[in-house]
């Protein structure tokens, strides 16, 4: 069976070895009709590259670019004819716009892309640059990048890219799981426990089933019912309280319930000393995520909005830049954001009014304790004597430290040869996990 994403793309290229082919004769024959751009071809039913051109409603040109800035990585012969140097200086046509001229394969600039579609014409080429504003569907919709030239050469002259994984998403249909590093500094996170194992107070599960609903009917309020002209397209939830009530573990289930993949951005990775590297990190987390209609978890939300300080020097006017890249990506994403933090008083206000909704996630009362020993015991053998409603009365946990708990008995009981977990070894480890948190039992 043909693969649909590689005949697209090889007809895409071969469309664009011949648009090279006649501009250079045209460009070097000089004189005659003015040139006249070939018509891109028709792309396979299916194809990833066919679904982008006309999600992106791109023209000709805008295809040419494409096509363009794709050719590097998957046919570089097409581009050897820009190979070709001017005999008179004994150097490469500089109106070819080589972005690296030592590079062993030719590397396209915007020139490049300028010349293709302008040739000498001065005015054409002037209208062709509106084809890489940052909000062309070029940009924004086919992710298309413009390196920054390091000797200072600026913009035109910089290479011409797309990221990795949407390459790899046109050419296979399907986008890579990215893996983390300081370039993305996202994790997937997921859990094995479902949603009937989310042990929480009404409230908050009345919450959670608003934000569930939102996501069901999105379309319709946004476009249908025309609130997303003044509240968005996405919804960006705060979730606030102490550890261990459950913020990481809710953002994962909602993930479950929504057949949403869950990333959890590590804020300690965003904030980078480089100007100008922050917005590069979360800029291909937060184009992959709308790519691929992901949850985006900010947790530890608190590091980075938290209350602002007049800024007094270049580090604290960057740093004030960075939150501002940040929110506007958070606002103009049209997916799911959820933000947590320990310390809602740490917010500032200004962030605080941004978002849709603010949980509160609370430490349990004794109800809901005694249903987490429960839930969490319910398949751990016990002694006669564990009393767990005792167990819920007489201490003051959260969800996450009775977790711990349970698990550090059961090793206690197993290191000491026991087929049971006994009171001892619970009130044991209620003891660690007390002091872990500078409290005593």
């Amino acid at each position: 069976m043909t693969d649909p994403h590689a005949t697209a793309l090889a007809c895409e290229l071969d469309w664009l070895t011949g648009v090279i082919t006649a501009r250079l004769t045209h460009f070097f024959e000089g004189g005659g009709p003015p040139f006249t751009l070939a018509p891109p071809p028709a792309l396979p039913e299916g194809s990833a590259l066919g679904q982008l051109v006309a999600a992106a409603a791109l023209s000709p040109e805008a295809r040419l670019v494409l096509a363009l800035a794709l050719a590097p990585q998957i046919s570089p012969a097409a581009l050897d004819p820009f190979f070709l140097r001017n005999t008179g200086i004994d150097r490469q046509f500089s109106e070819f716009g080589a972005a690296r001229p030592d590079a062993a394969s030719f590397v396209p600039s915007v020139v490049t892309a300028l010349f293709l579609l302008g040739g000498g014409d001065t005015a054409a080429r002037i209208r062709a640059l509106g084809l890489f504003a940052p909000d062309h569907a070029l940009r924004r919709l086919a992710g298309l990048t413009i390196a920054e030239m390091r000797d200072g050469g600026g913009i035109l002259g910089g290479a011409l890219g797309l990221p990795t994984h949407r390459l790899l998403a046109l050419c296979t249909g399907q986008p890579p799981r990215p893996d983390f590093s300081p370039g993305f500094p996202a994790r997937q996170i997921a859990t094995r426990l479902d949603w009937d194992d989310l042990i929480l107070p009404p409230a908050i599960r009345h919450d959670l089933d608003h934000v569930v609903t939102w996501f069901r009917n999105r379309a319709l309020i946004r476009d249908g019912w025309g609130l997303g002209r003044r509240v968005g397209r996405g919804f960006k939830v705060l979730f606030h309280g102490p550890p261990g009530t459950g913020k990481t573990l809710t953002a994962a289930l909602l993930g479950q319930r929504t057949g949403l993949d869950v990333f959890r951005i590590d804020l300690s990775m965003v904030v980078s000393k480089y100007i100008g590297e922050t917005e590069k990190n979360l800029a291909q987390v937060f184009d992959m995520a709308e790519q691929n209609d992901w949850i985006l978890f900010f947790d530890e939300a608190d590091a980075l909005f938290g209350a602002r300080s007049v800024p007094t020097g270049s580090n604290d006017r960057h740093a004030n830049q960075e939150v501002a890249y940040l929110l506007q990506r958070i606002e103009d994403c049209p997916g799911l954001v959820i933000l947590a933090t320990n310390l809602k008083n740490a917010i500032d206000e200004a962030f605080f009014r941004r978002f849709q909704m603010a949980v509160a996630f609370t430490r349990p009362d004794e109800g809901l304790r005694r249903a987490l020993w429960q839930s969490i015991l319910a398949r751990v053998p016990l002694s006669p004597e564990v009393d767990v409603a005792a167990l819920a009365r007489g201490h003051e946990l959260s969800g996450g430290s009775i977790t711990n708990i349970v698990h550090h008995a059961a090793i206690g009981a197993l290191r000491r040869g026991a087929a049971t977990v006994g009171a001892h070894d619970l009130q044991q480890a209620i003891s660690v996990e007390m002091r872990k948190e500078g409290r005593t039992a």
